[in-house]
């Protein structure tokens, strides 16, 4: 690629150029409902289980949404390519507002699980379909920019969840965390559906061919099970007992059976050529790694600054909120970056600002200051910020319209897959930690708080040398990506 490639405002564009600032609020504001209740649950759960009972089922809020999003997102994907970005984000927000209210009405723990499962399934379809609209409205030079905005959303839902769930759960009611995605739902599918006109959607239903349901229900039922087992693996049952072993054997025939169906069928549901392509690789490798690392500094970094380092609720949430800052700065100037060298030296430059910012984290011990630990996170933030986003737009340019959904929806996909892997990889490290040295125990039959200092802090810190590990992934995507590649136009 060189400094002059820069593709036009696709066909399915809006019809001004003043249309995009709107459109751009509005898919900001869709993915922060489905950002911020991903974690906004983590500091009302003691007030829901007081109102609802079922302590021993209240994990299962979080897997389930994970589940249910995770696995549809590819799927959507595909069908944003058919139907067009429209409809797939109207339908995503329709579901994720109506499981929100049944959510708000949940009258057990078994009815809410359930209903989380509903929101999980319109979260599916908002991700995919909001970064596709994004690389449908921005030229490759402008993409950057946009996608910077929808990073600095994730970003800061990872801070202001928790916080926005614990004062509505104190000050009003846990059920106000479902009711104000109501109106902000509205809202944004008002904007979206006045100001937002495909035209190559309607080229692509007229092409459109008998959908592959087949594949479709046989990629959600493998994935599904891939990530069950790597969620729940070590904590609800052992890696090794005929529950571990058997869920990703099933896993593995299914995914042998999905890649038969693939073959066959005229319009795959994920075609087979997509991990044919070095572009779509190294962005894949890319999302993967990013997830993994984001789950193992969010989880881990402000346990380990109030804990082991003595600071307060706040200012731990403020060191890992110096990653909310490094990703949008990172993100934002990643345009200029890519457009000037290319896609590899970019992504390289991301692996490089991680692993450095990784290994920040990793210098941190007992008697180091906080802000050492922030700037580990601030380093990281850029680190993510020129990988993430330049991933994104990679993978959309180096296919036509027709295609860009399955691309991104791809993408996304490998970030959920990363951040799953991590739970089970990181778990895993700080249970190996804690059981040796008390004795056989893991860390999920022991309550962090309850853990003793000399006990807890060489398990975080044996996370943290993980984290570090998975960062050094980031150099194989930047080496895979192509030096360079001419995007493909719409």
């Amino acid at each position: 690629m060189t400094s002059s490639t820069a593709a036009p405002i696709s066909r399915s564009s809006v019809g001004l150029r003043s249309d995009r600032g709107p459109i751009l609020a509005s898919v900001m504001l869709s993915v922060a409902l489905v950002a911020i209740d991903t974690t906004i649950l983590a500091t009302a759960v003691p007030a829901i289980v007081d109102d609802l009972g079922g302590f021993t089922q209240f994990p299962w809020l979080f897997s389930t949404y994970l589940l249910a999003q995770a696995v549809t997102t590819p799927i959507y994907g595909k069908l944003a390519d058919v139907f067009g970005r429209k409809p797939l984000m109207l339908l995503g927000i329709g579901l994720f507002v109506l499981g929100s209210v049944l959510c708000a009405v949940a009258w057990s723990m078994t009815a809410l699980i359930v209903f989380r499962a509903v929101q999980g399934l319109g979260a599916g379809a908002i991700q995919p379909a909001s970064v596709t609209i994004m690389g449908d409205i921005y030229s490759v030079a402008e993409r950057a920019v946009a996608q910077s905005y929808v990073a600095g959303v994730w970003a800061t839902a990872a801070v202001v969840g928790p916080t926005l769930g614990g004062i509505f759960s104190e000050q009003l009611s846990w059920r106000w965390i479902f009711w104000i995605n109501v109106p902000l739902g509205a809202l944004a599918a008002y904007v979206l559906a006045r100001r937002f006109h495909e035209s190559a959607a309607h080229e692509a239903r007229s092409e459109r061919r008998p959908l592959d349901l087949g594949g479709a229900v046989l990629l959600a039922l493998a994935a599904g099970l891939v990530l069950l087992g790597l969620l729940e693996g070590g904590i609800r049952w052992a890696w090794w007992s005929p529950v571990g072993v058997g869920i990703f054997a099933a896993a593995l025939v299914l995914l042998l059976a999905f890649v038969a169906v693939e073959r066959r069928v005229p319009d795959p549901v994920l075609p087979l050529w997509v991990f044919r392509d070095r572009v779509l690789n190294a962005a894949t490798i890319g999302s993967f790694v990013v997830g993994m690392v984001m789950l193992g500094v969010t989880s881990y970094v402000p346990v380990y600054a109030q804990r082991v380092l003595g600071a307060g609720a706040v200012t731990a949430g403020l060191a890992v909120a110096a990653l909310a800052i490094g990703w949008p700065i990172a993100a934002s100037s990643a345009g200029r970056f890519y457009l000037r060298l290319g896609f590899r030296p970019c992504l390289l430059a991301g692996a490089l600002f991680g692993v450095l910012g990784t290994g920040i984290v990793l210098l941190v011990g007992p008697g180091s200051p906080v802000w050492l630990l922030a700037l580990g996170c601030l380093v990281l933030g850029l680190g993510l910020g020129y990988v993430a986003s330049p991933s994104i737009v990679a993978a959309q340019s180096a296919v036509a319209w027709r295609h860009r959904g399955v691309a991104t929806g791809t993408n996304m996909f490998a970030r959920s897959v990363g951040s799953a892997v991590g739970v089970a990889v990181f778990g895993a490290v700080a249970n190996g930690v804690v059981a040796a040295r008390l004795g056989g125990h893991r860390a999920g039959d022991v309550d962090l708080d309850a853990l003793p200092i000399d006990v807890l802090e060489p398990a975080l810190h044996a996370v943290f040398a993980g984290v570090a590990l998975a960062a050094l992934a980031l150099v194989v995507a930047g080496l895979v990506m192509p030096k360079r590649f001419e995007p493909v136009a719409d």
